[in-house]
């Protein structure tokens, strides 16, 4: 007990475990059926990352929208794509891209996974997206341009 000025006991704080405010703190899980649909997420974010590797937007524009690990990612082939375009002269243009199919799954309570079909001028591609539902919305925690 520690004494206060007017001479009243008071009681000490508890220490706190460092794990216990991480879990109270962090990031908190959220199940499949508080997130909906997961489709405009995954479509969006979809045409945004290709938008950033054409180079008509901004990488912080979908920092929001993902984790930190393969937002980093986003950055580092956004800057190759700039660099890329930039040895060869070309300015960037709004890709076109046409969405064929979403098709995603929940492996476990809080997680997506996607594939993404889109349709490009020169070729097709799939785009996989692992997504989880962190704070009470969808996070991509990877981003595959295949």
């Amino acid at each position: 007990m520690a004494q206060t000025p007017a001479g009243t006991a008071r009681a000490l704080p508890t220490p706190v475990d460092a794990a216990e405010i991480e879990r109270f703190f962090g990031p908190q899980r959220t199940s499949t059926a508080q997130l909906g649909d997961p489709e405009p997420f995954l479509r969006n974010l979809t045409r945004n990352v290709l938008e950033v590797f054409a180079g008509v937007r901004e990488a912080e524009h979908v920092a929001r929208w993902m984790a930190e690990e393969p937002y980093r990612k986003l950055v580092v082939r956004a800057n190759l794509s700039a660099r890329a375009r930039s040895a060869r002269g070309v300015p960037a243009k709004r890709p076109v891209h046409h969405i064929m199919s979403v098709r995603h799954s929940s492996p476990a309570d809080g997680v997506i996974e996607a594939v993404i079909i889109v349709r490009g001028p020169a070729r097709t591609r799939a785009v996989a997206i692992r997504a989880e539902g962190l704070d009470g919305r969808l996070r991509a925690t990877s981003v595959a341009i295949l």
